[in-house]
């Protein structure tokens, strides 16, 4: 399913029937049709292209949003686990600051001072799981710091970033790779939400977010399947995500492949 969404979004000007951006009076709430296949939309643009090119901005929204957030979390969490003493509790001090924010409420906080746009849609989503990837990241190096080659390393005089990524960080790999996946998920449905309530990516762009509110908005009674396509869109790409971390997890963490 994975695979399936991001080749439609890196192939959508190539595979949409139709330009997503342009109106065009015939395809107004027009039926399902070879030149509308999933129909039109409020002002005759077509369904399954602007569903195309909402993949595409979907996708490279949470891809870059966990490729950056995954990083930097590990990061913080393996440098205030290992350091330790006051640098460990003022690093989770904050992270607790952030944490005690539910998920929306802080992006609509971030986006309300960013702005709306696609890059302050990825920085505020980066921000939204730094905390979270940092505090899982902790609680795994705690353990591995205490393991015998990390003190023998230590023992020998190396430098500790060389310890943190040499030693540490590459046996977190197997962690942040399943992170990164359920992570996905979640922020695909945040952009979703976020573009929905208004705030997130600007109206003009292409997302499924965006869809949904334009069919919840006023057209829905209308036509139905402006909101039912891009919402099962979303369904599908956080599904998909969810079944390829919990597979990941399965084949990587060595108590379940031992079991």
């Amino acid at each position: 399913m994975l695979i399936a969404l991001v080749l439609s979004g890196l192939l959508a000007p190539l595979i949409s029937p139709q330009d997503p951006y342009q109106p065009n009076a015939d395809g107004i709430y027009a039926g399902l049709s070879s030149a509308y296949p999933l129909g039109g939309d409020e002002v005759g643009r077509d369904v399954l292209s602007r569903l195309f090119y909402g993949a595409r901005t979907s996708m490279y929204v949470g891809l870059a949003s966990v490729a950056i957030g995954i990083t930097l979390g590990t990061v913080v969490g393996v440098t205030s686990a290992y350091a330790g003493g006051r640098v460990d509790l003022l690093v989770q001090r904050v992270v607790d600051a952030f944490l005690a924010f539910p998920i929306i409420v802080l992006g609509l906080g971030i986006m309300s001072i960013l702005g709306s746009s696609v890059t302050n849609v990825i920085l505020a989503l980066v921000i939204i799981m730094v905390p979270r990837t940092a505090r899982t990241v902790r609680a795994q190096a705690l353990i591995l710091k205490e393991l015998d080659y990390v003190i023998a390393a230590r023992a020998v005089g190396s430098h500790p970033w060389r310890i943190i990524f040499r030693h540490i960080v590459p046996n977190l790999m197997s962690t942040c790779i399943i992170l990164a996946t359920i992570t996905l998920g979640l922020a695909i449905t945040t952009e979703a939400s976020l573009s929905f309530l208004g705030i997130g990516v600007p109206p003009d762009v292409p997302t499924w977010g965006n869809m949904l509110r334009v069919a919840a908005g006023a057209f829905i009674g209308v036509s139905p399947t402006l909101a039912i396509f891009p919402g099962t869109a979303i369904a599908l790409a956080v599904f998909g995500a969810n079944l390829l971390g919990d597979a990941l997890r399965d084949v990587l963490d060595p108590r379940l492949r031992q079991a």
